[in-house]
């Protein structure tokens, strides 16, 4: 079924389910700055809302458009910025 994890006091919730062979989320996030560590490669996709990130391997923050995908690669950690109440999909690999 289904696992509900929860970070960052609340502001952070997702559902966690397998998407083919795949483990994947399907997350909000309340405006704000996060910074999350990944085990495995993840591929994130903003759904709505607004997101900046700041990769590992950058030095800029990156605009992401709804229905973009980026890459985080495992064992690394990044940043995220919310203005406003976002929804994201992360496909684990």
């Amino acid at each position: 079924m289904f696992d509900v994890n929860e970070y960052f006091d609340g502001k952070v919730k997702s559902l966690a389910f397998k998407s083919g062979d795949d483990k994947a989320t399907m997350g909000v996030m309340a405006a704000g700055d996060y910074e999350f560590g990944t085990s495995s490669i993840e591929h994130m996709t903003l759904i709505s809302g607004e997101m900046s990130v700041k990769l590992p391997n950058e030095d800029n923050w990156r605009e992401i458009a709804i229905n973009e995908m980026f890459i985080v690669e495992a064992n690394v950690s990044f940043l995220v910025k919310t203005a406003c109440d976002t929804a994201y999909l992360c496909i684990y690999k």
